[in-house]
């Protein structure tokens, strides 16, 4: 659908909806670029801590319940001209109360939709403020194409070269596990909270605490867990051997540890595995592909450890890439993601009639 008739600012009302988070957002469109007027996210957390993950039929509900007044509050007194939604991939009835949402108000508002993949999104989200890096290949600190991505988020691990807003090729994905999964997981067996991966972080922080009592009482052994695929020429990524490892090194120390002593330890082994194998298989694309720019995005971007130790992998590379990482709030899931990836793609708006949930959706 072209759009030659809409104006020169664009206001995009964007709602997100892909799994745990109610989220509504409006984002402006100029000549000089795009930023973010509004962005609310409703939090489950407490919904489904005591299941340890997310429950669908649990998040659908919730999302049923918090849309109108989470989409009113981010409109305020503000009149979209286009309507933007998360149409996958993610929990399909979660999917489904945003989809219907945005549809109908497309359609009540005689406004054109646009139907935004969840991992677009989440590449978007490094579209707006400023580069990691000082030495700067742009003036406004958008990433410079060639672009290599890493998406690291509960759903979904994957690197993408985007060569431009129209090309974008997946190099690699996950096999199994996503990253954020095997946070909640082994955050689950160390018998820590949920989400994981704020909980891991915090006990893996604890390890160099010297005032842990509990830790220091005993003589924990060096614990090394594997970095998996890492010795693999592709840029596919697996998870699920590295979280089954865990699960036996807890069963093999709890034999002579009480959990409590190990579980720092342990933790911060697994997080640094993580950043292991996620910043190797970057970085060893980045000798292949030569990117002008790379970035980090998704919810397991929010991980300071992964931020800095990327920054640091990224700054030791001899084309000088530019490094971006969204802000924290910007990092997990939220609407605004959505309204950026939507102000760079304009031209697939259409009507409320051809949009629809994928709950398998692919980049």
């Amino acid at each position: 659908m072209q759009n030659e008739n809409l104006k020169s600012k664009i206001k995009i009302l964007a709602i997100e909806t892909s799994c745990d988070e109610t989220a509504a957002s409006v984002v402006e469109k100029t000549t000089k670029g795009v930023s973010i007027l509004s962005n609310v996210v409703a939090s489950q957390i407490d919904i489904h801590q005591k299941f340890g993950g997310v429950f669908p039929e649990h998040a659908s509900r919730a999302h049923t319940e918090k849309i109108i007044p989470v989409v009113e509050e981010a409109l305020g007194n503000i009149d979209p001209d286009i309507i933007a939604v998360t149409i996958g991939p993610g929990l399909i009835g979660s999917l489904l109360v945003g989809v219907n949402f945005a549809k109908t108000y497309s359609y009540s508002k005689n406004l054109p939709i646009i139907g935004i993949n969840h991992w677009l999104g989440h590449i978007y989200s490094n579209f707006v403020g400023k580069s990691q890096n000082p030495n700067l290949k742009s003036q406004n600190g958008i990433p410079e194409f060639p672009a290599l991505i890493l998406i690291a988020s509960g759903g979904h691990t994957g690197l993408v070269l985007m060569k431009s807003h129209h090309d974008i090729i997946p190099l690699g994905e996950t096999l199994d596990d996503a990253a954020g999964e095997a946070f909640d997981k082994v955050a689950k067996l160390l018998q820590l909270g949920y989400p994981g991966g704020p909980e891991i972080a915090k006990a893996a922080a604890k390890i160099r605490n010297p005032k842990l009592e509990i830790r220091n009482k005993f003589q924990i052994p060096n614990i090394k867990l594997p970095r998996s695929m890492l010795d693999r020429k592709d840029y596919n990524f697996s998870f699920s051997g590295l979280k089954t490892a865990v699960l036996y090194k807890v069963k093999e120390l709890s034999k002579n540890y009480p959990l409590n002593a190990i579980r720092y330890t342990l933790a911060a082994e697994f997080q640094a595995a993580v950043c292991d194998i996620l910043i190797g298989k970057t970085i060893q694309a980045a000798y292949e592909y030569q990117p002008e720019s790379i970035c980090l995005c998704g919810g397991v971007s929010a991980n300071r450890e992964l931020r800095e130790q990327m920054k640091k992998a990224v700054s030791g590379l001899p084309m000088n890439p530019s490094f971006h990482v969204p802000a924290i709030h910007l990092s997990t899931d939220n609407a605004a993601m959505i309204g950026i990836a939507a102000a760079y793609h304009l031209d697939d708006t259409t009507t409320f009639d051809k949009i629809s949930a994928n709950a398998n959706l692919k980049l």
